[in-house]
């Protein structure tokens, strides 16, 4: 089938060319994906485009903002098709969810600083959600994200009740360490990880890209001794 060629195509278009592709003279493979199918691609488009944005590289983050698109609309035909949502569902509701979490833009609360913004979206989040104690906020952290990222976010929902300062969680990461009666396991490790994100959180260091960072200079020392 012909699609016109363009200088410039829409948000419209690229819906269009995924309805022609998943439709009943389509492409074989698009039509048979289901959200399982292309889960992973969808996290590897996100961690493309986060790419882009830590080279700084903008014609990388252009196209990989493409890929992302092609995802949420991809995943909305598909739930379409079953007869769960639509496109419009997903824009209404976020929408929706913006307005809602924008009090002091689109009702009659003040928020002067960004601080303030966020205890409001917080509070509004869970009264939305019907979150109403720290485990069901807890609960309510997608165990889906990088486990670092999730146990930062984990520490800052639960501090009344989870009070380590860095030093309290170095002490216990030394006394891990240092106890050699038995093999350190799984949950142990665990653990040691969760205290190092703790600490790395206090100090305003986020874990996830720290180690991140770390992983591209010993590849570069790594290359330099194979080239030396």
């Amino acid at each position: 089938m012909k699609f016109k060629e363009k200088d410039r195509y829409t948000f419209q278009d690229l819906i269009d060319i995924l309805y022609i592709l998943r439709g009943e003279n389509g492409c074989p493979w698009d039509r048979e994906q289901t959200h399982t199918s292309i889960r992973n691609n969808f996290i590897e488009e996100v961690y493309e485009a986060v790419e882009a944005i830590d080279t700084q590289n903008n014609a990388l983050l252009r196209e990989e903002l493409g890929d992302v698109l092609l995802q949420v609309i991809f995943h909305a035909q598909i739930a379409e098709s079953e007869g769960a949502f639509n496109l419009q569902d997903v824009t209404t509701e976020e929408c929706q969810k913006l307005i809602v979490r924008h009090p002091h833009i689109f009702g009659d609360t003040e928020a002067k600083t960004a601080e303030t913004v966020l205890e409001n979206w917080d509070a509004i989040k869970k009264k939305t959600k019907g979150q109403t104690s720290v485990s069901d906020s807890l609960e309510g952290v997608s165990p889906a994200l990088p486990a670092p990222m999730r146990a930062i976010k984990l520490q800052k929902k639960a501090k009344d009740y989870y009070g380590n300062t860095k030093q309290d969680s170095f002490v216990l990461i030394r006394d891990i360490i240092h106890n050699d009666k038995k093999p350190l396991d799984r949950k142990t490790y665990g653990k040691l990880l969760f205290e190092l994100c703790n600490a790395a959180r206090i100090d305003g260091v986020d874990p996830e890209e720290a180690l991140e960072k770390h992983n591209t200079a010993f590849i570069r020392e790594i290359k330099s001794k194979e080239f030396c």
